[in-house]
């Protein structure tokens, strides 16, 4: 009796295949046969599931972030509940790194993504910036149950800040992915940075309203 396909198993399959792809060399050498040949499968296939390269590289990306969402979560289920603001951030900086291959291999496609999607109106045209108000959305939030309960610097503007943490994560990524800088030298740098944004003093906790628990997983 023939196997059921199981679709998302398939379109796993092919995005793996682009991910082998464009981290050993680059997302330009990215191509649908090229894809076809690294999955072992044919041009059809792919063509099946992806109808254009442009599909076939936000698939692919959405799957790397997918995966990066469970890192998170794994990061956030391994410390004590209910998680603080801050440990809710760390653990977003830590998995937002490019610290092993697979953490790498997310920031080298995500960037060359991006930059292409400039000049590309197809690629402009898909959903990549939602991932990224998602993500801003959640930080803003922990940063904002800080700045209740005391935790923050005074003054500390919470958009702002996150703002700053976005574009300083993104930014030491980049240099860590070039060689520029050690994940060890980056990490410093965001924990100095942190340590200027949250008081060493906080003020006692405001009590929370019966039932409110806060949210210590991202959304995947």
């Amino acid at each position: 009796m023939p196997r059921t396909v199981d679709h998302a198993e398939r379109r796993a399959q092919i995005a793996e295949a682009l991910v082998r792809v464009a981290g050993r060399d680059g997302l330009h050498a990215v191509t649908m046969r090229a894809v076809a040949t690294e999955a072992g499968i044919s041009l059809r296939l792919v063509q099946y599931y992806f109808e254009t390269k442009a599909q076939l590289m936000l698939g692919a990306l959405r799957h790397l972030e997918r995966q990066s969402h469970q890192r998170w979560a794994q990061r956030l289920s391994d410390l004590p509940d209910p998680v603080s603001p801050r440990e809710f951030i760390e653990a977003f900086l830590a998995e937002a790194l490019p610290t092993d291959e697979r953490s790498r291999v997310f920031h080298l496609v995500g960037t060359s993504y991006a930059v292409l999607a400039m000049t590309d109106p197809e690629l402009a045209g898909e959903p990549f910036v939602a991932g990224v108000n998602d993500l801003e959305r959640q930080l803003t939030e922990a940063l904002a149950r800080a700045a209740s309960d005391g935790q923050l610097v005074p003054g500390a503007d919470v958009a702002t800040e996150v703002a700053h943490l976005l574009a300083l994560n993104h930014g030491l990524g980049t240099s860590v992915l070039i060689g520029q800088r050690t994940v060890g030298g980056a990490e410093a740098v965001l924990c100095r940075h942190l340590d200027r944004l949250f008081r060493a003093d906080p003020e006692p906790a405001r009590t929370a309203p019966r039932g409110h628990r806060p949210k210590s997983s991202p959304a995947r």
